[in-house]
């Protein structure tokens, strides 16, 4: 018997349609059935690749026993985070508040007025790990309600009116200290891991936003924060965590070596790293850097690509209810997959596979030679090395195909597919690839032809079906991905696009007080309205923000968009000098607006010689602070005021 998630369209959603549970999705129904019975509410919050909520689900949402106690004493709702990031913000902030960490499975009870009074993440069926058993904390909240009402309502109170004041903006009108940006990368070489690479301990996340800014500051002469960047890339790409075989970035290593992956992948990760991979390929020159860049975007489009053009959202880690199973090879299956016993002894030596393992009797694959050694062991040219891996990674690629995959979630995110678009439209203009423009085009394409609904952006769409309204950082997400594909390909529409939804921000999603709510004036009420500060694995909806904002204010000579970027950036510097991890895409923002922005017209023929030659100049390096807008003669309507009262010169292609 189906639950009443059967009309969801999150892939999260429809893998709990039959559990025993009496599931709701977040709404009014459900809210509803709490006041009407007097009963507190279970909120589930959860993705489809996390693997800690499908061991959740078996446990526990699949077992008949707990599922009585659920229906009988509690309105039951799931959310996935994905679709609604606003109240994964509001009720992880409680979680944190209550118990001082947080984590997916999120698992919160919160009075039929939404108020949060118990939470943690996951809950195992019985007591273990020093936790209770899910059961008795639903029979201990059960008892709490109704024989000691009181506690939880001025519980409740007490962490809503937490809440209220923690999403209370700074003073914005401090203006940005030129020296945030070498304090912050000070702070990021005393944090750094010279050892394994990387910041912190396990699980070690990658950080892409954090290497992104130190390239940013590579290209001003600044060679520590290179030296930072590319050791960090290095050692990630050796395999573990990267996937040599068929490309793309699991999301996190639970080791210090990047050996062992969570072996999901998530779109943002991968659109985020090949980025910053490609950005350090430009100021190095080192073929390594494009050709770990140049996989993971094949990787993007050969495996999270829907036919109409959208990026699929993740790959599961679990496969034949393994996790980790599909990328995983004993040393029998290499030498099966490449039965010329010189092709395995290569790829053996290469990855150390052995016969015992590095993990759980399976190898994962990660580098153990470097290509000199490989190339002095085999007796092959150094430089040949790099393509005989990629003959043989293929050859086992083709032979992992056969295996029962990973399953995916395939609803497509505004807000992901711009970072995949950032991506996509960078390597097809720095690498002179015209395969990666029109993957970036035909997602665009597709995002305003089927996300787009009288007007209104929404944000998640699956096998044709579009739901939620957009939150902040779809709408600034998406304006920078249009401003990157009309400086790769300059179509006035995207333009036009990209300032059409920055009115709609600027209109429905601002603070009196400073900065912008996550949420859009029109949306549900909640029980606050998020507003976020912080970077995480994904850029902030606010720095993307003010990003979008500095680069339309160079397009058009608005001071007033200028402005108020600024005084975003200006009220979190403190915080991003002391924790430049947590604000990474706010400092890429602050270098934005403290460099001297190149701002580019290129007039010219497309076709003539004259106007590749110029373009040839801009795209041969990286190039961070500029902007850049271009056109045939005459100017067409909707072009950037940046190319008003501009003439050929000499009637030949002028910069």
């Amino acid at each position: 018997m189906v639950n009443k998630l059967n009309g969801e369209n999150s892939p999260y959603l429809l893998q709990h349609v039959n559990n025993p549970v009496d599931w709701y999705p977040w709404g009014e129904q459900a809210l509803h059935k709490a006041t009407e019975e007097d009963k507190p509410i279970f909120l589930s919050i959860g993705y489809a690749a996390c693997h800690w909520c499908h061991v959740m689900a078996h446990e526990s949402f699949e077992d008949p026993e707990t599922a009585a106690i659920m229906n009988e004493h509690f309105v039951n709702i799931k959310v996935d985070r994905e679709e609604r990031p606003d109240l994964d913000s509001i009720y992880m902030d409680a979680v944190v508040a209550m118990t001082g960490q947080g984590g997916w499975p999120m698992s919160v009870f919160l009075t039929p007025e939404g108020k949060p009074f118990y939470g943690g993440t996951y809950y195992p069926p019985e007591r273990r790990y020093n936790m209770p058993s899910f059961r008795e904390v639903l029979v201990s909240v059960h008892v709490t309600w109704d024989k000691d009402r009181e506690q939880i309502l001025t519980s409740s109170q007490r962490i809503s009116e937490h809440m209220q004041r923690s999403a209370a903006p700074e003073n914005l009108e401090v203006p940005i200290q030129a020296n945030i940006l070498t304090q912050a990368s000070s702070s990021l070489a005393q944090a750094y891991d010279w050892k394994h690479g990387g910041w912190g301990s396990a699980p070690k996340f990658p950080q892409p936003l954090a290497i992104e800014y130190l390239l940013r500051r590579a290209t001003q002469g600044d060679e520590k924060s290179l030296e930072i960047a590319t050791h960090a890339l290095r050692t990630m790409a050796r395999g573990g965590m990267y996937d040599v075989i068929g490309g793309g970035f699991a999301r996190y290593s639970t080791d210090n070596d990047w050996l062992v992956p969570h072996f999901e992948k998530m779109l943002y990760d991968n659109a985020l790293l090949a980025r910053v991979y490609l950005h350090a390929y430009l100021i190095t020159g080192d073929q390594f850097f494009r050709r770990v860049c140049e996989e993971t975007l094949g990787f993007i489009a050969r495996d999270m690509m829907d036919p109409l053009g959208g990026f699929y959202s993740s790959l599961d880690a679990d496969s034949e209810g393994v996790e980790g199973k599909y990328y995983l090879w004993t040393l029998d299956e290499i030498k099966k997959a490449l039965p010329d016993y010189k092709e395995a002894e290569f790829i053996i030596a290469a990855y150390g596979v052995t016969e015992r393992g590095n993990f759980e009797g399976s190898n994962i694959l990660q580098r153990v030679l470097e290509d000199a050694e490989l190339a002095e062991i085999f007796d092959i040219p150094v430089d040949k090395i790099p393509e005989r891996l990629s003959e043989l990674q293929n050859k086992l690629l083709h032979v992992r195909k056969e295996r029962i995959p990973t399953s995916t979630d395939d609803k497509v995110l505004v807000e992901w597919n711009a970072l995949a678009v950032l991506a996509f439209s960078e390597a097809g203009v720095y690498l002179g690839d015209n395969y990666y423009l029109d993957m970036a085009t035909r997602n665009i394409a597709f995002i305003l032809k089927n996300m787009l609904e009288s007007g209104h952006l929404l944000r998640s769409w699956r096998r044709g079906r579009a739901r939620h309204a957009a939150y902040l950082s779809d709408y600034a997400g998406l304006i920078l991905a249009l401003l990157s594909l009309y400086q790769a390909y300059p179509n006035p529409q995207w333009y036009q696009s990209a300032t059409g939804l920055a009115e709609e921000m600027l209109e429905h999603f601002p603070d009196p007080s400073g900065g912008f709510f996550d949420t859009r004036d029109d949306h549900e009420e909640l029980l606050t309205r998020p507003k976020t500060w912080q970077d995480s694995a994904t850029p902030n909806g606010n720095s993307q923000a003010a990003f979008a904002l500095l680069q339309l204010a160079a397009y058009t000579g608005r001071s007033d968009l200028r402005s108020y970027a600024e005084k975003m950036i200006g009220s979190i510097q403190n915080q991003a000098k002391r924790y430049p991890t947590a604000f990474s895409n706010w400092l890429c923002a602050a270098d934005f607006a403290l460099a001297p922005v190149k701002e580019i017209a290129i007039l010219g023929d497309e076709t003539d010689p004259g106007t590749q030659a110029l373009l040839d100049v801009l795209w041969q390096s990286y190039q961070p602070n500029t902007v850049l807008a271009r056109s045939n003669m005459p100017v067409p309507l909707g072009a950037p005021p940046l190319l008003e009262d501009r003439s050929l010169l000499n009637e030949r292609p002028t910069a």
